[in-house]
């Protein structure tokens, strides 16, 4: 009888188990998630005493705290366990639940919810219309959905700087606005509003950026083994980031985010 061998782990298990490692120390590095989520928050009724509400991606629960805090009942949906374990660490049981789902196949009745949010987790769904048809469809008659999600654009210093190095893809290929229209269009959502934002975040090196994705748990890469870097390519990627310093000597790491609302 020939051996067994352990299948390779899927691209959602691998999102998931660095998401599941990173979930800790996750908070300590997650300015920028936390600056983008603010602009979702800011577009959201302050008063939701007695709505229901899913937080597609909560994360450590930064979001659905502040909808907790607006009197909303959550429930608390994300592909990785760490990251629930935290968040409920943080949250308590008190007016949420925590669910651990994919969110292109969420095991939710339809008409379920008055709110659907998501901040900053939809670029990792390979296929976008997916958790987009998912969201309506757990969405209430007249519910309203929120997200926000990274487009082609977003770290492309980094992306530049390891292109001089070798000739690996080390950081991930966002979708375009014209794939989250296509997108949205596939799902049959007629009634959206995008808001596209430009936000560079500062640095002092790009090790430092790399360390902050790193305690994000952003690190799986599609189409690339999660092999080592060796320290002489770290040295060179910080090399030829010092292009893009500024006069005060900091270096930026630019995102494109688009910030959505599907009404129904």
């Amino acid at each position: 009888m020939l051996p067994t061998t352990a299948s390779k782990p899927t691209n959602k298990e691998y999102i998931a188990n660095a998401f599941s490692k990173a979930a800790h120390c996750y908070d300590r590095h997650a300015q920028f998630q936390r600056d983008v989520a603010d602009i979702l928050l800011a577009n959201i009724p302050d008063n939701l005493a007695g709505k229901r509400i899913l937080d597609l991606g909560c994360g450590t629960g930064y979001v659905a705290k502040a909808l907790l805090e607006r009197g909303a009942h959550v429930t608390c949906v994300d592909i990785s366990e760490g990251m629930l374990q935290v968040a409920e660490k943080m949250l308590g049981t008190q007016q949420v639940s925590y669910l651990c789902a994919d969110a292109e196949q969420l095991p939710i009745p339809d008409g379920t919810f008055d709110y659907v949010t998501s901040s900053l987790a939809l670029q990792w769904c390979e296929d976008l219309s997916r958790p987009m048809t998912e969201i309506k469809r757990v969405l209430k008659s007249d519910g309203t959905a929120y997200f926000s999600t990274l487009l082609d654009g977003s770290l492309d210093e980094l992306r530049w700087s390891w292109a001089q190095v070798d000739r690996h893809q080390h950081v991930n290929v966002f979708k375009s606005l014209k794939r989250v229209k296509l997108a949205l269009a596939q799902s049959d959502i007629e009634n959206h509003q995008l808001d596209l934002r430009r936000i560079t975040v500062w640095y002092e090196s790009a090790i430092a950026l790399m360390k902050d994705l790193k305690g994000i748990g952003a690190t799986h890469v599609n189409n690339r083994d999660n092999g080592l870097v060796s320290r002489n390519a770290l040295c060179a990627v910080e090399r030829e980031y010092q292009r893009f310093q500024n006069s005060a000597g900091l270096l930026p790491a630019t995102y494109q985010v688009c910030i959505g609302v599907i009404r129904q």
